[in-house]
């Protein structure tokens, strides 16, 4: 399973699901910070649709809201 999360770091949000992926000790995603690389911003706009942060892909399937995201993550745990 594929998993990126799009982000930027000032982002409350982006924040939020960042802190329960650190207390997760999860290794499996890839972040992308759409404020440092205009390639990532433009990516996230082409696949999901928005440039609404924070986007968990999960095998290219966009999923966003932190709480959301953050409850996937804890009925997901990393293999």
């Amino acid at each position: 399973m594929k998993l990126e999360l799009y982000k930027f770091d000032t982002c409350p949000y982006c924040m939020r699901v960042m802190k329960a992926i650190s207390q997760s000790g999860r290794t499996d995603i890839e972040f992308h910070d759409i404020k440092k690389n205009e390639d990532d911003r433009k990516r996230l706009v082409e696949v999901g649709g928005k440039q609404q942060v924070p986007c968990l892909f999960i095998d290219g399937k966009p999923m966003y809201e932190s709480s959301d995201i953050i409850s996937w993550l804890e009925e997901n745990p990393q293999q």
